[in-house]
């Protein structure tokens, strides 16, 4: 328990006797908050175990957690329904003392399901052998057939224990189970005719119309239909979504084989269940004062399932027969009485079957060999807890009459165990202020004068008793007891919280207001002596069962139900008193049954009517904490130097100078005779705390003193290994030292007599030699191939090399060269281009071609100045075509040649002339129709013939070109043929002129060029050298 402290400021703590403000309702619940949140459901108190139903699955219940729990100390492991199922079956094995498990709980907190964890417990405790399993699934399936009979959905539970169930477990010496029996108490049978807005009838009902098949509820005179029985009051809502009817009837079928119920006796079960059915679908009406059956196929039905004569079921349900001193009168029952008569038939024969289906699972569970379970048994209490509703009546009068009592026994066995446990100890015992609520017991049941002896009385006196008079006779004798308030005699502000057909009682959980409308009846449970005489020649040999014929034949009057449920409680009583007891109380953190929802009012008034806090106070009455010598100074040792890592004196010593080094002081605890006691909470924390620093720098010692000792061993095995493996390297390492001086020597006998024969024809010497040679050759050309695609260097190879070497040589060359082609820009590709087409055009064809070569061709030779006017034209007047060249150039005039500056623009379809100051278009020149000639010189002359169509009189252009190669290349890139443009190689050039003349271009080479006009009129271009 001790491991949880250091986080107790989230989780809260495990224990509630370590809150240091132990009268604080708020932190009581805000520590179960705590641990609800982090889904740790269970919470100590003292050795008493609080579980708060989740309302979801936790995987907190598997094989594994039952091991881990297994034969530990109670506070060694975290709290856990195991750990107290657990410590309770080591007492009963090892100390030979009888156990009792008190489960209690309003509904819904989760009763049932903490009574089958404690019997998943036990069973995987025990062994395996064929024997010991068959009584443990007994024991298991004996859960889904009482749940069956025994639970319905209420408001509160889907799965509600209806009844009281105590199960004894009965073990041989070695801890194995070989029997059980189970005590049943108090079951809600008028449930059977009448349910809450929302509830629904016991689950079997619904097992039975979803679950049977249709053959089977045609031999029972049933339909699936829920909303044809009367006493299924919720109708087709009684279907609930989370509820297999189905499956669950299924479920109960097996278990019924497991536990060894004959074919015969499941088929008289179920016509029983259908028998109820029918009989709250039998109805009367009343003809002059006496009730007459209406529905007589339903009385049919009824008789025919039970094996009775219908005649006589009939006349049983609208007839009362009394004896008187001798004389027998039959008197017929108006309608009332033969509808009270109907439903209390109904009721006694589902209670009756219910207690005969529980003797006859302890028959089933009766143990073979009873010498060797003498002391040998647990018993396991789910009972019904508290009760508190907006209209609290006889059921849940019994039920917090029996609660009260739980809790009597509870606060006597807790000041008990606390007694004797400081007794043992020489610990002073200081008296513990409590609320005894032995004075409300008395209240209830003290002879002649409590409550129970009132309402015998009443229901037993002649004349016409009625449930005011009782109340009338309840206020005459309790009105001034402390703990009973009454309308009449009570304050005005009390009287408007009550009716005048109630009472209160000041229980030890609370005020609870009861109303005595139909307390005299239930009391009475009177089930006239025709029905059970007549249930009594039933052939459903269960049915006859439970109605003896020595029943209706005596006259005695028997018991009253609150005198039965009186005499069965004193009786548990008695069986509690003689065992150990342990303790789990159920808890349900909300209304809805959802998870994660946790309502604190809620939860605090289940806390009081628990008696959770007066459970804390008595515990906590002196110390808070104790544990035995050895456990303490184990776990707190390493706090002192003396102690510290082991005391070799006795460990009360030890702890004795634990608590002195640690400063506690006087008043915070005392040293028993086996034990440390504890006063505050505080004092634990703080030490606690200290530990929780403490271990880390004990974590570093001994990791340090570990690893050291790790690493130790892991040095020595190494060492031992390196040592061996050395050896073997060494020897590995000679071995291949002489293969190799052996190889080597070979190789190069082999080398120097393949040198010697190189230059003979291949033999057996000079051919490893000749290809090594080769080999090596290769490895040399790698290293020394070129890299440049215009680097035509190569390595010499030697004489058998001389024809590879060419063929690697041409292939080197091709790789470089479409390395290189790769490798190029699409612009510079572009550039390769229009240059492999220039090539084509101009070498070899004109002079001046070769001073083209080194410049990339530019698309656009415009200055600067001009650009702006020459693109505003493109723009606007190119008309959608794509502007492939823009260059300036001289126009020189047919007359007289005198030179004008011009601009060239190259489209894909014309090419235009601008003026070169205005630059307004002077010609526009369709490709298809214009050629173009130029000289063989090195020279910038152009002639453009222009044809007769476009002529319009002016002749041809004649035009110089700074960049004519350009130009040439670039207008036959964008025609597509080389025809367009003619280079011619003469002296002269002829071309036309205006209306049809002629004129003649001379060409010069030598001298600065340039283009002027001689003497003769003739233009004369000077061309370079």
């Amino acid at each position: 328990m001790e491991r949880g402290l250091q986080d107790r400021d989230r989780v809260g703590v495990q224990d509630f006797v370590l809150l240091e403000n132990i009268q604080s309702e708020e932190e009581f619940i805000g520590n179960l908050r705590k641990r609800f949140q982090e889904n740790l459901i269970y919470t100590y108190i003292g050795q008493v175990l609080i579980s708060v139903n989740p309302y979801k699955q936790l995987p907190i219940y598997s094989e594994n957690d039952i091991k881990e729990y297994r034969n530990k100390h109670f506070y060694e492991m975290p709290p856990h329904i195991f750990a107290v199922t657990d410590n309770a079956f080591r007492s009963l094995i090892e100390e030979n003392k009888g156990q009792c498990v008190l489960i209690s709980g309003e509904s819904g907190s989760g009763k049932t399901e903490a009574s089958k964890k404690v019997l998943q417990y036990i069973a995987a405790c025990s062994g395996h052998q064929s024997t010991v399993e068959s009584v443990k699934e007994k024991l298991l399936k004996s859960n889904p057939v009482l749940e069956a009979f025994g639970n319905a959905k209420t408001n509160r539970n889907v799965n509600s224990s209806r009844f009281g169930k105590y199960m004894d477990i009965q073990f041989d010496f070695t801890g194995t189970p070989i029997g059980g029996h189970i005590l049943n108490y108090l079951l809600e049978k008028s449930r059977v005719v009448n349910q809450n807005a929302g509830e629904r009838n016991f689950h079997i009902f619904y097992q039975l119309l979803a679950g049977a098949s249709d053959e089977q509820l045609r031999e029972l005179q049933l339909t699936r239909a829920l909303d044809k029985y009367s006493y299924l009051s919720d109708g087709q809502n009684g279907a609930v979504r989370g509820i297999d009817d189905a499956g669950d009837f299924k479920t109960v079928q097996q278990a019924m084989s497991v536990i060894d119920f004959k074919q015969s006796e499941q088929s008289d079960i179920f016509s029983i269940i259908a028998s109820v059915l029918h009989l709250g679908n039998v109805s009367f009406a009343e003809v002059e004062g006496v009730a007459k059956v209406e529905k007589a196929a339903a009385v049919a039905s009824v008789a025919k399932l039970l094996g009775v004569s219908e005649n006589e079921l009939n006349a049983a349900l609208t007839n009362r027969t009394i004896d008187a001193r001798g004389d027998v009168v039959t008197s017929p029952l108006n309608r009332d009485l033969a509808i009270y008569a109907r439903d209390a038939l109904a009721k006694a024969i589902y209670d009756r079957l219910f207690t005969w289906l529980v003797q006859r699972l302890n028959k089933s569970l009766v143990a073979k060999d009873l010498r060797s379970a003498i002391n040998n048994v647990m018993g396991i209490l789910d009972i019904y807890g508290f009760e508190i509703f907006k209209k609290n009546s006889f059921e849940q009068f019994c039920i917090n009459f029996c609660n009260e009592k739980l809790q009597q026994l509870f606060i006597e066995l807790t000041l008990k165990s606390e007694q004797d446990e400081y007794r043992r100890e020489g610990i002073e015992w200081v008296p513990v202020e409590y609320f005894d609520n032995k004075v409300i017991c008395n209240l209830i049941e003290e002879k002649y004068r409590g409550i129970i002896s009132i309402l015998d009385e009443e229901c037993l006196r002649p004349g016409e008793p009625t449930d005011i008079t009782f109340l009338a006779k309840l206020t005459d004798q309790l009105a001034k007891h402390p703990h009973y308030i009454c309308h009449e005699k009570s304050s005005t502000q009390v009287q408007k919280t009550m009716g005048r057909d109630e009472f209160r009682l000041v229980h030890y959980a609370g005020d609870v207001t009861y109303n005595v409308n139909g307390f005299l009846d239930k009391n009475n449970d009177l089930l006239f002596r025709d029905l059970k005489e007549t249930m009594s020649k039933a052939s459903n040999e269960i049915i006859r069962s439970c109605f003896p014929e020595g029943e209706y034949k005596n006259k005695k009057r028997p018991d009253t139900a609150i005198t039965q449920f009186r005499n069965s409680l004193n009786n548990l009583m008695d069986i509690l008193m003689c065992k150990e007891p342990s303790y789990i109380r159920c808890i349900k953190p909300n209304d809805q049954q959802q998870p994660g929802i946790f309502d604190d009012e809620l939860v605090l008034h289940q806390v009081k009517y628990l008696g959770l806090m007066e459970n804390l106070r008595v515990r906590r009455a002196g110390f808070a904490y104790r544990r035995t010598y050895e456990t303490f100074l184990n776990r707190y040792k390493s706090l002192s130097k003396s102690t510290w890592p082991s005391f070799k004196g006795p460990a009360k010593e030890g702890v004795r100078i634990l608590a002195n080094d640690l400063h506690f002081g006087p008043e915070d605890f005392r040293l028993g005779e086996t034990k440390i006691f504890i006063r505050f909470p505080r004092t634990l924390f703080d030490t606690e705390d200290a530990f929780q620093a403490k271990k880390h720098d004990i974590a570093a010692i001994i990791q340090s003193r570990w690893k050291g000792y790790v690493q130790r061993r892991k040095y020595l095995k190494l060492r031992e290994q390196i040592i061996i493996l050395q050896s073997y390297c060494r020897r590995h390492l000679a071995i291949q030292a002489l293969q190799r001086r052996r190889e080597a020597a070979t190789k190069i006998r082999a080398f120097i007599k393949g040198f010697i024969t190189r230059n003979d024809p291949p033999n057996g010497y000079n051919e490893e030699f000749i290809a090594n040679m080769k080999r090596m050759w290769l490895m040399r050309l790698a290293k020394q191939l070129p890299t440049k695609v215009l680097d035509k260097s190569w390595p010499p190879a030697p004489v058998h090399c001389q024809e590879a070497s060419t063929y690697l040589h041409r292939l080197h060359r091709l790789h470089l060269a479409r390395k290189y082609r790769l490798s190029l820009s699409s612009e510079r590709k572009r550039q390769f281009e229009l240059k492999v087409l220039a090539e084509k055009l101009f070498k070899d064809k004109k002079a001046n071609y070769l001073a083209s070569v080194p410049y990339w061709f530019q698309n656009d030779r415009i200055p600067q100045e001009h650009a702006a006017e020459i693109n505003s034209f493109v723009s606007t007047s190119l008309n959608g075509e794509s502007l492939k060249y823009a260059s300036p150039c001289t126009k020189f005039d047919r007359h007289g040649y005198k030179p004008r500056e011009r601009f060239m623009l190259l489209s894909n379809k014309a090419l235009y002339v601008l003026d070169g100051k205005s630059y307004k278009q002077k010609h526009r020149l369709p490709l298809e129709k214009i050629d173009f000639v130029t000289t063989n010189h090195s020279d910038s002359l152009l002639v453009i013939r222009i044809p007769l169509e476009l002529k319009k009189d002016k002749g041809d252009l004649i035009l110089e070109i700074p960049h004519i190669v350009e130009l040439g290349t670039l207008v036959v890139d964008t025609v597509g043929t080389a025809n367009i443009f003619s280079i011619v190689s003469r002296d002269s050039l002829e071309h036309n002129v205006v209306k049809g003349k002629g004129g003649v271009i001379d060409i010069q080479t030598g001298g600065q060029p340039g283009i002027v006009r001689d003497k003769g009129g003739h233009l004369v271009v000077i061309a370079g050298q």
